[in-house]
């Protein structure tokens, strides 16, 4: 007898069916073929087992099992249990008519129990997107996709709960609905808790910096790149924490986006479901570059800077880290994507992410302050060249941080709450959503030349002014499309329609990696 179950397979962050085809016939053996990898093949031995110990039997016949497409390579645990279910209703111990209706992901324990996959917010969005009835997903995993309401979602311990449900039994039991829902809320208990604001630090917190406050300010108006330059100490680590409170939540179709990323990557349950709240990701500077960029060889998984996408992406002690890790940001930077190829395959995955980097100004950390520094002009120059030109050029946004003065801290003087300056941010986040309403953009920095031409119109003393800038510092095309930029952003945060000479001063201003005479 055949049978057919359906379950679904991730590439990138989209996922495609597969069709689990089961069919027992006389003779003996069990035969998997589909072009599965060894984490599916050894599913027979836990499937076999799993069954035996709920009490279903395997027939002592030939049972073929076939992956289709059987041209894609099957990895993952998680046919585990479509495969049981398909040998159940081959052999027919159990009706389980409603098994073609559903898209069914888990991996089996020995004891019948159901483990949690990976992807379940792209399964659920391809049974939505293909007309199926819903999905049964093991109950952590169904947690992830469950709030966004793409399709019936049910979720499962154990292989009899599956069972139950395909044939029908009071299936509102095992339902994930929202608010509505037993299931939901005991996985939402389970689930790790959601951070608050209270474990990130607040700007009224960290004591002066105000001008390192205002670059920063600029950049989540704008999703703009930061560099900061300072002697250790200064807070460069804190303020780049910091920004998590300014920058507005994401919206729907970002915190999907967002999501689906995570829960590729295994990372879903971290997040407990729907978040809104922009990621921040903070890689040490010794990590790989498929850790970073994303990579593997069966499995290609999102690196660092996919787990950043829609929010931001903090590297600490940039000028430490090797050069084949800050050249490999330079394509992602540029096209909000990055890509992977292997042999047999290419994936994209997204990566429009805000780079905040931090660096010491020399070897030693302290060139500026005083005698205190025991680094030669050329070890100075050397080290702050292990950031190329090319990523100099993309990065908006140059912050030169002084220590704080010991009155300050003593004094601990008060400064503006992050509350304060995330109400600006949103406003101009507003003004360029409206501005941007048509041309499939969000944020200042994304904007193209054409773009640019047309939203970033100045002035005859404007031009003038910017013109004499170029020339002077040999700035590239590049770095003055970034600027008109970064002064478009500066006008959004004073609600100003038409980019003024101060935009465009205090734009420039944050370029001074550019002069040639730094030291």
């Amino acid at each position: 007898m055949l049978t057919t179950v359906y379950g679904a397979k991730c590439i990138g962050i989209e996922a495609v069916p597969v069709t689990v085809e089961v069919d027992i016939t006389s003779g003996i053996g069990i035969h998997l073929v589909g072009l599965a990898d060894a984490a599916v093949k050894e599913s027979l031995l836990r499937t076999i087992t799993a069954l035996k110990s709920i009490g279903y039997r395997i027939p002592g016949k030939k049972i073929v099992i076939n992956l289709a497409p059987a041209d894609m390579h099957k990895n993952g645990s998680g046919y585990d249990l479509p495969i049981a279910i398909g040998i159940i209703s081959a052999s027919a111990q159990e009706g389980l008519q409603a098994s073609k209706e559903f898209i069914i992901m888990g991996e089996l324990g020995l004891d019948g129990s159901v483990r949690p996959v990976p992807g379940a917010l792209p399964i659920a969005e391809l049974a939505s997107s293909m007309g199926f009835k819903g999905c049964i997903l093991p109950l952590e995993s169904a947690a992830e996709a469950a709030e966004y309401g793409l399709t019936e979602l049910y979720g499962i311990k154990t292989l009899s709960d599956a069972i139950h449900i395909l044939n029908g039994e009071d299936r509102l039991r095992w339902s994930m609905k929202r608010d509505t829902s037993v299931q939901f809320r005991e996985a939402a208990d389970n689930g790790t808790q959601q951070d608050t604001d209270d474990d990130i630090m607040d700007f009224a917190d960290i004591v002066g910096q105000e001008g390192a406050k205002r670059g920063l300010e600029i950049a989540a108006a704008g999703g703009h790149n930061v560099l900061m330059v300072g002697p250790p100490g200064a807070g460069k680590s804190s303020l780049a924490k910091a920004m998590v409170r300014i920058l507005p939540p994401m919206d729907r179709e970002e915190a999907l986006q967002t999501s689906k990323i995570y829960s590729v990557a295994g990372k879903g349950r971290l997040r407990n479901g729907l978040s809104y709240r922009r990621p921040f990701r903070c890689p040490h500077y010794s990590s790989s570059v498929a850790a970073l960029i994303g990579g593997g060889s069966d499995i290609i998984l999102p690196g660092e800077i996919s787990l950043a996408h829609n929010g931001v992406l903090f590297l600490d002690e940039f000028c430490e880290a090797p050069k084949r890790i800050t050249e490999a940001l330079r394509g992602p930077l540029e096209e909000k994507s990055v890509t992977i190829s292997r042999l047999r395959t290419k994936i994209e995955y997204p990566a429009n992410f805000m780079l905040i980097a931090a660096t010491n100004p020399c070897p030693c950390g302290y060139y500026g302050e005083g005698d205190r520094c025991t680094c030669s002009p050329s070890r100075r120059a050397a080290y702050l060249s292990r950031l190329s030109g090319p990523m100099t050029d993309r990065i908006d946004i140059h912050l030169w941080l002084r220590p704080v003065e010991a009155r300050s801290i003593v004094r601990k003087d008060s400064s503006e709450p992050s509350s304060a300056v995330a109400a600006r941010v949103l406003r101009a986040r507003q003004i360029q959503k409206e501005r941007f309403s048509a041309e499939g953009i969000r944020t200042n920095s994304e904007m193209n030349g054409r773009q640019i031409k047309e939203f970033c119109r100045l002035s005859l003393s404007c031009r003038e002014y910017l013109e004499k800038a170029v020339e002077r510092t040999g700035m590239s095309a590049r770095t003055c499309n970034r600027i008109l930029k970064l002064a478009r952003t500066i006008a959004d945060l004073e609600g100003a329609r038409a980019i003024g000479l101060a935009h465009i001063s205090e734009a420039i201003g944050y370029r001074f990696l550019d002069k040639p005479d730094i030291f």
